[in-house]
């Protein structure tokens, strides 16, 4: 078996590969295996494991048959978040602002969630929740 990765479905594709391909090489090592700006699907990988990828949502609910249903449901908490181990939070962030991503929280060290843990959480260009978190 495979180690589980997240597919993100995303409906802004073009700014989310963007976004991901700026990013990941960088901060996790993973390079481009499949995929472009111009989608339906694109994939990262680290030593041929997927790490993230991107899938049209369209293309999805075309195949799931839920076309006709909402994107996004009315504004509600996150049910999932993205965690990037990096090896400089601060750096990290930096790197994904400037490749379009949306602060939400700035670089903290987080002690009450483990010894040496710093984490600063942002939004990718679909809205995806992420953390990236170091620890010293």
């Amino acid at each position: 078996m495979d180690v589980p990765y997240p597919r993100l479905l995303v409906t802004r594709f073009a700014d989310c590969f963007r976004f991901y391909a700026s990013v990941l090489p960088p901060l996790t090592g993973a390079d481009l295996d499949k995929g472009g700006p111009d989608g339906p699907y694109a994939n990262w990988e680290v030593d041929g494991r997927a790490v993230l990828v991107l899938f049209d949502r369209a293309a999805m609910a075309s195949v799931l048959g839920t076309g006709d249903l909402p994107v996004r449901p009315a504004p509600a908490q996150d049910a999932a978040m993205l965690v990037l181990r990096v090896a400089d939070v601060d750096e990290a962030l930096a790197r994904c602002l400037e490749a379009g991503g949306v602060p939400v929280l700035g670089a903290a060290d987080r002690p009450e969630w483990g010894p040496g843990l710093r984490t600063a959480h942002l939004r990718d260009p679909e809205g995806y929740l992420i953390e990236l978190q170091s620890y010293s």
